[in-house]
C-alpha cells in the first residue's frame, strides 16, 4: 500500500551558509539565534563583511527542508512557492527535480528568488537573516486546486503569513483542502511569527488537524509555561499536537495519547534544520502506517543526525537510519 501523500505552502529560499567566529558575531549586534527578515540592502551589507569566507549555497526554507526529508525518505512531495529566474532560482529548480519534489509553479521572470544568510558560530547556533524576494509574493493565484486535491496532507508553515498575499494564500489552500478532505498541518515556524503575526496563525490552527511547535513557539502562542500547560491549551484546536524541545526531545498528543520520545545525545555541529528535520521526517512516519510514536523516534534520529554536520540536508539514503532508529528502539 502506498504511503500518503504531501503537499506544502511556502517560502522558497536559498541558505547562503557562513560559518564565523564569535567574535566576528559579536560586531554584528544581532540576537543569537534569531531569524530576521532584511531587505536585500541589509543583506548585501552583511555579505560583504564575509568576502573572504566561502559561503555554501543549499535550496531550502523551513518548510521546503521539511519535504525534502519527507522525499528522501520515499515519500511522494510538492511544493507551492514563487522562485526567480535568477542564479538562485535556477539552483533551486535543479535541486527539486532530482529530489523528485514538483515545484508547482514555474520561475518567474525577472525576479529575484528569496535568499537566507545562516551565520553559524561554533557553539552550534545559526542566526538567520532572511531576504524573501519573490517569495513574499506567494499569493491565492498560485494556489492550484488539483494539487491540494491529489494530496492527503497540506502542509501551512507559518512563516507565509507574514505577508498580506501569503495570508490569502493560505486561507486559499485551506478552504479547499477543507472542501475535499485533504487533512492540514500548520507548523508555528519562529516565536516571531507567534508574536507578530498570531491572528493570522490561529486562524490557521483552528482548522488544523496536527499542530507541530517548538516548545518556545507553544509557551508565546498560548501565553502559558510548560509543555503540560501548552498541550492543555492546543489540545482545544485539535487531538494531534507535536511539542519538540530542543536537546531534551520530543512531546506526542495524538487521540487522547501522550507520550515523550528523548533527543539523542549529540555534540551538535550546526542546528539549522533540526526542527524542520523532525517535521518533515515525523510526517514520513504518519503518512506510512508508523505509529506517532515510532515517527517521533526516527524524526529524533534524524535530528539528531542532520546536527553532526553543516546545513539542513542529509546526504544518501537517509531512510537507513530511520531503520536504524527504530531498530535499536526499545
Amino acid at each position: 500500500m502506498a504511503g500518503q501523500s504531501v503537499t506544502a505552502l511556502g517560502n522558497a529560499i536559498v541558505d547562503i551558509l557562513l560559518n564565523i567566529s564569535e567574535e566576528e558575531f559579536e560586531g554584528l549586534g544581532l540576537k543569537k539565534g534569531s531569524m530576521s527578515l532584511v531587505d536585500a540592502g541589509q543583506q548585501k551589507n552583511l555579505l560583504q563583511t564575509f568576502t573572504d569566507s566561502n559561503p555554501v549555497l543549499v535550496s531550502g526554507g523551513s518548510i521546503a527542508n521539511s519535504i525534502i526529508a519527507f522525499a528522501q525518505l520515499g515519500g511522494d512531495a510538492s511544493f507551492t512557492s514563487c522562485i526567480g529566474d535568477d542564479r538562485y532560482g535556477l539552483h533551486y529548480e535543479s535541486e527539486f527535480e532530482q529530489l523528485g519534489i514538483a515545484l508547482v509553479q514555474p520561475a518567474i521572470v525577472g525576479k529575484t528568488t528569496g535568499t537566507c544568510v545562516v551565520l553559524i558560530t561554533p557553539d552550534a547556533e545559526r542566526t538567520m537573516q532572511t531576504n524573501l524576494g519573490i517569495s513574499a509574493a506567494l499569493d491565492v493565484g498560485h494556489v492550484q486546486r488539483n494539487v491540494i486535491e491529489e494530496a492527503d496532507w497540506l502542509i501551512v508553515e507559518g512563516y507565509i503569513l507574514s505577508s498580506e498575499s501569503g495570508q490569502n494564500a493560505a486561507r486559499a489552500a485551506i478552504e479547499i483542502a477543507k472542501a475535499v478532505g485533504t487533512r492540514i498541518v500548520v507548523t508555528f515556524s519562529a516565536e516571531f511569527i507567534v508574536q507578530h503575526f498570531k491572528e493570522a496563525l490561529q486562524e490557521v490552527t483552528e482548522v488544523a488537524d496536527l499542530i507541530i511547535a517548538n516548545l518556545e513557539e507553544a509557551e508565546a502562542f498560548t501565553g502559558t509555561q510548560g509543555v503540560s500547560a501548552c498541550f492543555t491549551e492546543l489540545k482545544q484546536y485539535t487531538d494531534h499536537v507535536v511539542l519538540t524541545e530542543g536537546s531534551k526531545g520530543a512531546h506526542v498528543f495524538a487521540a487522547g495519547e501522550a507520550c515523550m520520545v528523548p533527543a539523542v545525545p549529540t555534540v551538535a555541529r550546526d542546528v539549522t534544520g533540526a526542527g524542520d528535520m523532525f517535521a518533515g521526517a515525523y510526517l514520513y512516519g504518519i503518512c506510512n502506517g508508523y505509529t506517532c510514536e515510532e515517527a517521533a523516534r526516527g524524526a529524533c534520529f534524524l535530528a539528531h543526525k542532520v546536527i553532526q554536520q553543516i546545513g539542513a540536508r542529509l546526504q544518501g539514503k537517509i531512510k537507513e537510519h530511520w531503520e536504524y532508529a527504530l531498530s535499536t528502539s526499545a
